[in-house]
């Protein structure tokens, strides 16, 4: 199950854990994959019938690997870190992709026999890297072991791995497609230690580029830390489409006056 934490978001209890022992900072030191290329599949899934075309939170399936379930809500999730910094001055950085059972509850660490302590390796393997091999140990088993369409069973000739380099494979191509920094820039929003802006600016400017309501989160009061993007999905986290869609089970806590620090 989901819950709320400290600063509004939902997390399950696995993730409070985390974060308990971890502060985001150290989870963020992956900044540096908004720069990886190339980013492939590492699996070769099986086809997927017409049903693959509806929105798994609205859908009928009962086909798991061609049609995520009950995960089908899949929030991508961001932070702005900035005392102390993590990342480009100019770019959020990467908390996690979680799947949302569609009805603001969630499940985690569903899959015992497939947590991996060498993803790093298994990302060396099929051509990418990693900068922080506890951060995705961690991610993927608490998030994708919890994603039915990256079942070993899923795929034609499995090779045991390879559905975790697709959760992290996914996982960077959303986010090098949400361009949060660029996206409030764009609408003259920039971090500023002196002038405060209008939560519903923020969420205006967002919403405009991402095509459906984003959800916000603050820090001390009224400091913007986190953004919270939703999808649902047609067809496979590895093959299918992710529609922009409004999150499920979360809401701002952010007043409507807010700040967005620079990084320090």
């Amino acid at each position: 199950m989901c819950r709320v934490g400290p600063y509004g978001r939902l997390e399950s209890a696995s993730e409070s854990q985390w974060r308990s022992q971890h502060t985001p900072r150290f989870l963020l030191a992956i900044a540096a994959l908004a720069g990886l290329i190339p980013l492939a599949f590492a699996g070769a899934v099986e086809s997927c019938s017409n049903d693959a075309s509806q929105l798994a939170c609205s859908g009928t399936s009962t086909d798991s690997c061609c049609f995520n379930t009950p995960g089908g809500l899949f929030q991508q999730v961001q932070f702005w870190d900035t005392n102390p910094a993590t990342g480009p001055s100019n770019s959020w950085t990467i908390h996690g992709l979680w799947p949302n059972n569609c009805d603001g509850t969630c499940s985690e660490n569903c899959d015992p026999t497939r947590v991996y302590t060498n993803i790093t390796q298994l990302l060396t393997a099929a051509g990418q890297t990693s900068s922080n091999e506890k951060f995705w140990d961690h991610e993927w088993a608490t998030h994708g072991t919890c994603i039915s369409t990256l079942s070993p069973s899923c795929y034609s000739d499995y090779t045991a791995g390879e559905e975790a380099v697709d959760f992290f494979t996914k996982n960077v191509r959303l986010f090098q497609g949400l361009s949060t920094y660029t996206w409030l820039a764009n609408a003259g929003i920039t971090p500023s230690s002196d002038t405060s802006y209008q939560l519903s600016d923020m969420n205006s400017a967002l919403e405009s580029a991402f095509s459906a309501p984003v959800i916000l989160l603050c820090q001390d009061t009224d400091v913007v830390y986190e953004i919270y993007y939703a999808y649902n999905t047609q067809g496979s986290l590895q093959k299918g489409t992710f529609v922009p869609t409004a999150n499920t089970g979360a809401t701002s806590n952010c007043p409507d006056t807010v700040q967005y620090l620079p990084k320090s």
